[in-house]
């Protein structure tokens, strides 16, 4: 199934697209498109914010850009496997029998396929900046994140048990 009817189908039942996913096998180069697509798309969405910044503060864009490009490229990646990690850790900790391999598949899909509002999320950082509608939208993706990486999660516990 192609990654965007994946995504669509992710908001529908994020643990049976987890699932599926899995049951494809062990691919570390899956789960590093899955981030490093995030991660560029995540990049794409701060450019409305950081042309709406420039213009209203004089600034130059194109060092906001390369900023947010060292940044969202290659810097955050890491500090997703950092954090795919540790999750891993805790749930095996907690009894669930989770490796490393799904703990980073399970976050990095809840990324890619949160991206869209991400997406949104710029968008109204360039067109309206910061204020109440750019919190909601933020508050949401955050919300929606949450629900993918968890049902995930325990999809991956419970598949494995």
């Amino acid at each position: 199934m192609p990654v965007t009817a994946d995504i669509v189908a992710t908001y529908r039942g994020p643990g049976r697209v987890v699932r599926r996913l899995l049951d494809m096998g062990p691919r570390e180069d899956r789960a590093l498109a899955f981030v490093m697509a995030f991660c560029v798309i995540g990049f794409i969405a701060q450019l409305p914010g950081l042309a709406r910044r420039a213009h209203l503060e004089g600034l130059d864009l194109n060092m906001l850009m390369g900023g947010a490009l060292l940044g969202s490229v290659f810097l955050l990646p890491l500090l997703f496997y950092l954090v795919a990690w540790i999750s891993g850790g805790i749930a095996r900790l907690i009894g669930a029998p989770v490796t490393s391999y799904k703990a980073r598949l399970v976050l990095f899909w809840a990324l890619l396929a949160s991206s869209p509002l991400v997406l949104l999320n710029g968008l109204v950082a360039g067109f309206i900046g910061p204020g109440p509608a750019q919190t909601g939208v933020g508050l949401l993706w955050v919300a929606v994140f949450a629900w993918f990486w968890l049902s995930g999660l325990a999809q991956v516990s419970r598949a494995a048990v």
